[in-house]
């Protein structure tokens, strides 16, 4: 006995890497294409998904870095709500006008609280041009995002190289059928000869 191992079991899953007189050509090509596909995903997956990471938290740095808070005044009353209720997290959008850092006065459109009467002050996000832009996420919700970023880049490459891979084996798996075929014809008519 063999003390329970079952050596042959890691040289099933191997066979298309040795040297067998039943291994074809496609065969190990196909194992050459799943070797290939494994490195990509590993490989290109986390790769991908650690400069997506990078360039996202670069990019939210940024905006973190660029936009500022400045005072702007309602251009026109900011009606309630449906319910009435004003209570601080009902937001609509409204026209405001604000004074760029260059002494330039716009106007434009943003989110402000609802229930607010025209000429009340609010603050209001702009970006480096004075532009309004919105809040930029806190360095912990760009943390977050820029995760989830990495790891839906890294799913999407690693969906992409299966795809491509699985076509491949697609490919090889019909050919092969198709060179069973015509073995058979060939050789299935010696056999029913020898059998009849």
């Amino acid at each position: 006995m063999n003390g329970g191992r079952h050596p042959r079991k890691t040289s099933k899953a191997l066979w298309r890497w040795r040297r067998n007189p039943l291994r074809r050509r496609d065969d190990a090509t196909e194992a050459w294409i799943v070797l290939a596909v494994w490195i990509a995903v590993v490989v290109g997956g986390t790769i991908t998904g650690v400069m997506t990471t990078r360039a996202a938290e670069g990019v939210f740095a940024e905006q973190r870095a660029e936009r500022r808070t400045v005072s702007a005044v309602l251009v026109s009353d900011v009606p309630l709500t449906a319910s009435g209720v004003g209570d601080g997290n009902d937001r609509t959008s409204a026209r405001v006008r604000w004074t760029t850092p260059e002494g330039v006065t716009r106007t434009g459109s943003t989110m402000v609280e609802t229930g607010q009467r025209a000429g009340a002050e609010v603050e209001v996000w702009t970006d480096g041009r004075g532009a309004l832009s919105a809040e930029p996420p806190t360095p912990t919700e760009a943390a977050v995002e820029a995760g989830v970023l990495g790891v839906v880049a890294g799913l999407a490459l690693s969906g992409l190289v299966f795809g491509a891979g699985g076509a491949g084996r697609w490919w090889l798996d019909r050919r092969r059928v198709e060179r069973w075929g015509a073995d058979w014809a060939r050789i299935g008519p010696l056999w029913s000869q020898k059998t009849g």
